[in-house]
């Protein structure tokens, strides 16, 4: 597993037997720094403020508290931190209020333990990990969102235009491609297609690969595809 440094985990689980196993494993892979546990909101938004964390992984059923509730309050208090739900919780409706919450990605509990790893590099990097059949009711809402508030504010002022280059990796983002796959295609450095997707965030004025995908179908660039969790 390789990264450019060491990615800082927190995990957010309310039994400590899930979390030390978290820890282990986490700690056993190179890249990875496990930083701190917690079981509760409190705990949870004080670790992440202390912290500051790049990925979160967070149970969404906490015991008497929802995961779910909480994802706002981490990224507002930990602001590079990106949340992974790794859940027991089969309701798909918990998924989608989690996505739409801010989550980058969404587990379950019962996948093999190298999945989890894959999806904690996967999504630092700015990828999205869902199923898609999960993603699809997901943008749909997005979408409906962002029509909405254009109808609210019409003449928003438009970002700098995109490149020729740059519109070219929106597309490929909006078919599911890594940065990998997506250097692969165009014959360029994975380190030049995270460079171009650096400068495509900040002049669209997205954060997330699922935010440029809404955009991308939004502004007609490309069609929405999605990855299959494997």
């Amino acid at each position: 597993m390789q990264t450019d440094k060491a990615i800082r985990v927190v995990v957010v689980d309310d039994h400590t037997v899930v979390r030390e196993g978290l820890r282990l494993l986490i700690e056993s892979q190179p890249g990875l720094e496990f930083v701190g546990g917690a079981g509760n909101s409190k705990d949870a938004l004080a670790v992440a403020r202390r912290e500051q964390p790049e990925i979160i992984v967070l149970d969404l059923d906490l015991g008497t508290e929802n995961g779910t509730d909480m994802i706002p309050q981490l990224l507002a208090t930990a602001k590079r931190s990106k949340v992974l739900v790794l859940t027991g919780l089969r309701d798909q409706e918990a998924h989608r209020q989690a996505m739409l919450s801010g989550a980058m990605g969404v587990l379950e509990k019962d996948k093999a333990p190298e999945i989890l790893l894959k999806a904690i590099v996967k999504i630092h990097y700015g990828e999205v990990w869902y199923d898609r059949s999960k993603l699809g009711g997901v943008l749909a809402e997005a979408l409906r969102g962002s029509a909405a508030a254009k109808q609210t504010s019409p003449s928003a002022p438009q970002g700098p235009a995109l490149t020729p280059r740059e519109i070219e990796i929106v597309a490929l983002v909006s078919q599911g491609l890594s940065n990998k796959q997506i250097a692969e295609r165009l014959f360029i450095s994975h380190i030049t297609v995270r460079h171009h997707l650096t400068s495509i965030f900040e002049k669209v004025g997205v954060s997330s690969r699922l935010e440029l995908i809404v955009y991308a179908f939004n502004e007609g660039l490309a069609k929405v595809h999605s990855r299959q969790d494997h």
